[in-house]
């Protein structure tokens, strides 16, 4: 798909149609087609076979386990699976020390100094386990210290990690870990999250606050055996449950079902037996039982590597592979191509307006041309010196255009100081008060409330702005197309209901954090300053999605006007030349209309191309959507 894009844009830039709002628009796809991405989250309690479900899916190729999948405390730190062909196979951790300063998550990914980089050998499995066992590496510390990095808890004795003779604490030596490898779910977009269990991720607010809500499924994975656990329940209400407010991404997966493959059972009684594990789980979590999948990660990964298609069968894999397919890589390429059909719907509006244009002013040009034949000189002069003036005119009328510009800049500059930093701060004082403040915080529900309640307005307002820029563009273009023949169209602008839905989405991440329960936790000042850094960052990110749609909207709108008066003016200066050659040579006025039928001809054939290419995109597109594969075009 990328590239007959590219080939699109390619012959747009070629055949001059091609202006600098589109350019933005086809280079912002392009980035999106190349840099989005789908994240899974796998979420489970310790021993629960999440990791080696990950090895089953993504390493058996190694013919053996490449992720630390032994019983007990495996995964250690939050690890990101994911591909960038910018950089080499590697695995870059980020020391746990960081948790004691106070730049959030999302900031330490932009200082990759601080990241021990680790070269991934792909083509030697050894080195590569090897590599891979630093993300359980582990690191024993004083309580104090535990307590500082947010590991040890005294009020909740029964979640603190384990502690050696010595009585030091056992803590994860890493924060995070990120892993580059190019496998094919990965290189299609696919980004895997692999989350420690309950008291690392409460350790993590912003894992919970940030990372888990912003992935689009989320895999939840519990014992076959023994179903539903009580500790499975309070990662599911207390981390999952308020993820999204749809369970159409929620997924469920019953892991070792080999441990109910009893020889003195039927295979009937078997399925019998899972299936009523299903049922059950999907009524506990009230989800559909659709979303619940049984399997043996284990004996999948050991069908793979033995190339044994019966276990491989019984293990039910293939069905979780598909689903991560069909339904969540699914889901992004639905999004890619919605995307790809709107901006390619976009380029051929504006480019079909442009063309019409040019053949609009051509055929003005080719009656006035034939208006002269048979006349003298006198005339000739006559119509030149009318047309030079109605140049002269146009030109006067570009300071009702910088006016209509000098209230449109007026109001964006308004949309931009709204989304800009500062105000996020205005809007979340009250909650950065609040939770700055020593003791406890009883009243933080409020303030989180208010502080929603004032970036909502803010979204507000600037739907408001929007609007207003709007009605005004939509006037001005009107006025402009009856005067001067124009073709503009004033294209609604970006609709806040998404960031008003992911702002609700932070709000709910945020919410587990503010019951009786946590109010210990809550008073402790490094905690609430983590939780508060993190809230900011969200927001911030989606204030600045909005705003980079918001310039890309308006970005259109200016080009657009801009092509239109580039293409008057270009059209006045054609028609002064024609009839300046007309009068400098006798012969010129048949030569100068049989040059006009032939640019004519030639818009009709690049207005055919053009339908032909979108035609073929959105064909592609529609096939991709099912399933289908067209090959690539080898050139433009």
């Amino acid at each position: 798909m990328g590239l007959r894009v590219k080939v699109l844009g390619d012959w747009l830039h070629e055949q001059d149609l091609l202006d600098d709002g589109a350019k933005e628009r086809l280079h912002s796809l392009s980035d999106r087609l190349q840099t989005d991405k789908v994240m899974v989250a796998f979420v489970a309690e310790f021993s629960r076979g999440k990791s080696e479900l990950i090895n089953a899916v993504f390493f058996a190729a190694y013919g053996r386990r490449i992720m630390p999948a032994s019983a007990g405390r495996t995964t250690m730190c939050p690890t990101e699976l994911g591909y960038d062909p910018a950089l080499p196979p590697c695995l870059r951790l980020l020391p746990i020390e960081t948790r004691l300063e106070s730049q959030a998550l999302l900031e330490w990914r932009l200082v990759p100094e601080q990241w021990t980089r680790v070269d991934l050998d792909v083509n030697d499995p050894d080195q590569l386990a090897g590599a891979m066992e630093k993300v359980s590496e582990v690191r024993y510390v004083s309580q104090d210290e535990a307590r500082a990095l947010g590991f040890w808890h005294d009020d909740r004795p029964e979640d603190n990690p384990p502690v050696n003779a010595l009585g030091l604490v056992e803590v994860p030596r890493w924060r995070h870990a990120l892993i580059n490898m190019a496998h094919p779910l990965l290189k299609q977009g696919l980004v895997v999250l692999d989350t420690p269990g309950l008291n690392a991720i409460g350790a993590e607010p912003e894992l919970t606050v940030s990372l888990i809500p912003q992935a689009q499924a989320v895999v939840f994975v519990l014992g076959a055996d023994t179903g539903v656990t009580r500790s499975d329940m309070a990662i599911w209400r207390e981390h999952l449950a308020t993820v999204q407010s749809s369970s159409a991404m929620r997924f469920v997966v019953l892991n070792k079902i080999d441990t109910l493959w009893d020889e003195l059972s039927t295979p009937e009684q078997i399925r019998a037996q899972v299936e009523r594990q299903r049922q059950e789980t999907a009524r506990t979590l009230d989800l559909p039982v659709e979303q619940v999948l049984a399997l043996s990660a284990q004996k999948g990964l050991l069908a793979k590597v033995r190339g044994d298609g019966k276990l491989l069968s019984e293990s039910h894999l293939p069905d979780f592979e598909r689903l991560l397919g069909a339904q969540v890589l699914g889901a992004r390429q639905a999004m890619l191509i919605s995307a790809i059909d709107n901006v390619v719907g976009q380029l051929n509006q504006q480019a079909a307006r442009t063309v019409g244009v040019r053949r609009r002013e051509l055929t003005e040009q080719l009656s006035e041309l034939k208006g002269l034949r048979g006349k003298n000189q006198a005339v000739i002069r006559q119509m030149r010196l009318r047309v030079e003036r109605e140049k002269a005119d146009f030109d006067g009328s570009a300071a009702s255009v910088l006016t209509v510009r000098s209230a449109h800049m007026k109001l964006l500059r308004e949309v931009f100081k709204l989304l800009g930093s500062a105000s996020i701060k205005r809007s979340l004082a009250e909650l950065s008060v609040m939770l700055r403040e020593p003791g406890l915080k009883l009243g933080v529900k409020k303030a989180y409330a208010t502080g929603f309640d004032n970036l909502r307005g803010v979204l507000g307002q600037i739907q408001s702005l929007e609007t207003e820029i709007h009605n005004m563009l939509t006037a001005s273009f009107r006025q402009l197309n009856t005067e001067h023949g124009f073709s503009l169209q004033a294209t609604p602008p970006p609709d806040t209901q998404r960031f008003l839905d992911d702002l609700a989405a932070v709000e709910r991440s945020h919410l587990q954090y503010l019951g009786v329960g946590n109010m210990v936790q809550l008073a402790r000042k490094e905690f609430s300053e983590k939780l508060l850094r993190a809230l900011v960052s969200r927001v911030r990110s989606i204030f600045e999605t909005a705003l980079g749609e918001l310039e890309l909207w308006n970005k259109s709108l200016s080009s657009q006007l801009d092509s239109q008066l580039r293409e008057r003016r270009k059209a006045f200066g054609r028609r002064i030349e024609a009839i300046r050659r007309i009068q400098d040579a006798a012969g010129g006025l048949d030569g100068r209309i049989d040059e006009i039928n032939a640019l004519d001809a030639h818009w009709q054939q690049v207005q055919a191309r053009l339908d032909a290419l979108t035609r073929e995109l959105t064909a592609h597109s529609a096939l991709a959507e099912q399933g289908a594969a067209l090959p690539e075009p080898a050139e433009a």
